[in-house]
């Protein structure tokens, strides 16, 4: 782990650096991506920096009204935010809300927008896994294994290695089927099936899991963002009907279509 970036008298936190060079990276892909599937690309890209700027004020805001006796004697702090003083389920919710109200106020088309949006939700997982291995954080449970690391006095599964690599094979799929999408929402809906079939995998080795009366709270969300993924495939090709959702994403990804 390397939390602290020590240059000369300045220690710079990781985690943060990588997940803004990650944001910043994703934004400019999705420009990218949104002229090429041809959309606005500053109307995309209005609404990006939007969200972002209303998820990074509703993670603040929701952690201060959850913590608000340790802002009621300086008001001033509420302002100074820093990475560990964020909610991230309060920031999510503002983010694709104020999307969700930008994209309708400029009538943008729903699934293309969301296909637009796709290279940057991977490079965002990319990051985030970085960001996860430079600070210890979503650290992997204890196993004794020839590529396990040392952390919290303990070897563990290197779980952020294996969401790193996850998501990289995630970003090859997509670029693999990029410009075989047989329709609007594809991209989008494949890299959502994929991202949460791999939490429902990865989690089994995290060491930090949030548990509800023995179940891990994060693979029953994704269990059911992979259920509503597929379904949504299936009823997308309906006005598609050349493959099922399944076999046509098979043809697409090792790039054996067959001739509509």
């Amino acid at each position: 782990m390397f939390p602290i970036l020590q240059l000369g008298p300045a220690a710079i936190p990781v985690a943060p650096i990588v997940l803004l060079a990650g944001v910043l990276l994703g934004a400019t892909l999705i420009e990218w991506h949104a002229a090429r599937l041809g959309l606005d690309r500053d109307a995309v890209s209005n609404m990006v920096y939007l969200a972002l700027a209303a998820g990074l004020i509703g993670a603040r805001l929701g952690y201060v009204i959850q913590h608000l006796d340790a802002f009621a004697n300086d008001l001033l702090s509420i302002v100074m935010p820093t990475p560990t003083t964020l909610d991230p389920l309060s920031g999510l919710v503002c983010a694709i809300g104020a999307g969700v109200l930008y994209a309708v106020r400029y009538q943008l088309p729903l699934w293309r927008t969301l296909d637009a949006l796709t290279p940057g939700i991977v490079i965002m997982g990319i990051a985030l896994g970085i960001a996860h291995l430079a600070s210890g954080d979503a650290f992997g449970a204890p196993a004794q294994l020839p590529w396990s690391i040392r952390l919290w006095e303990e070897d563990r599964h290197p779980s952020q290695a294996y969401e790193i690599l996850a998501a990289l094979a995630i970003l090859i799929l997509w670029r693999l089927g990029r410009d075989r999408s047989p329709f609007d929402g594809f991209q989008f809906l494949l890299v959502a099936a994929l991202f949460a079939g791999s939490v429902l995998v990865l989690e089994a080795f995290r060491g930090d899991s949030w548990l509800f009366r023995g179940w891990r709270i994060s693979q029953a969300l994704a269990l059911g963002i992979l259920a509503l993924s597929l379904v949504a495939l299936h009823l997308l090709s309906r006005s598609h009907p050349t493959a099922s959702p399944l076999a046509r994403t098979g043809e697409i990804l090792i790039g054996t279509e067959r001739e509509p």
